[in-house]
């Protein structure tokens, strides 16, 4: 788990200053069918908010915990990214991932072991969802860095 964590406060020093000086037209361009850099972001922050409940909730409610998924489309049009300014989108992905880091931090390691229940009704523990997040966030800033 510890590799997972200085991956993910690497990812997130290298990339806090990154968001807010790319130029408006590369966060604005859209491409039909396809997500804006900006909207990017945002469902990086959804995702943050989700995972965040989730790496919280599994130590308090009913075990196995059961995964719920979210609508990736519709959040992201919802939370209108396209439109909100690149500052405060990123200081929201920023703080929201900030906090993860100190959940991921502080995590007892038989949590890490507690088991989680997918919606196809597959089995995945608590480290494999933390690692998971980090990886799929790793993929996402990938993306807006090419």
């Amino acid at each position: 788990m510890q590799d997972a964590i200085l991956k993910f406060e690497k990812i997130l020093a290298e990339n806090i200053d990154y968001f807010t000086t790319l130029k408006s037209e590369i966060l604005e361009a859209k491409i039909p069918g396809k997500w804006s850099k900006k909207e990017i972001i945002g469902h990086l922050v959804d995702s943050a908010i989700h995972n965040l409940v989730r790496f919280t909730e599994i130590n308090y409610l009913e075990k196995p915990y059961r995964h719920r998924p979210y609508n990736q489309i519709d959040l992201v049009n919802l939370n209108q990214y396209q439109t909100m300014d690149i500052i405060d989108l990123t200081q929201l992905w920023f703080s929201i991932n900030s906090q993860i880091i100190r959940v991921m931090k502080s995590v007892d390691e038989k949590v890490l072991d507690y088991k989680i229940i997918l919606s196809d009704e597959s089995v995945i523990d608590l480290r494999f969802l933390m690692t998971d997040y980090v990886e799929h966030l790793e993929h996402h800033i990938n993306q807006l860095r090419s």
